[in-house]
């Protein structure tokens, strides 16, 4: 089963291909993706890549995690779950207008 794992901190120049060549040194890699702002195209500083096994992920965590890429100390982690927006916009109960 794949596992999806969180890049943060990451370099403006950092791209989809730079993070899948890195990360592929540990395992295959199913999918690399790097946040970029809606309007500008720009980088937001962090992306996801996932890993084909569980093995995998922990190797490039473990490896990863803390070294420094493109100037930047980069943060790898497991992915969370993505939360779906219409449920995070309503937490905290009903609005009272």
């Amino acid at each position: 089963m794949a596992t999806k794992l969180y890049v943060g901190n990451l370099s403006y120049k950092t791209t989809e291909d730079s993070l899948r060549t890195m990360f592929a040194e540990f395992g295959e890699v199913t999918s690399s993706t790097v946040i970029t702002d809606r309007d500008s195209g720009r980088s937001k500083g962090f992306g996801f890549v996932e890993m084909a096994t569980e093995q995998a992920a922990t190797a490039a965590i473990t490896a990863l995690n803390g070294k420094m890429v493109d100037e930047r100390e980069i943060r790898v982690d497991k992915a969370k779950p993505q939360v779906d927006r219409d449920r995070q916009q309503n937490r905290g109960g009903p609005r009272r207008w």
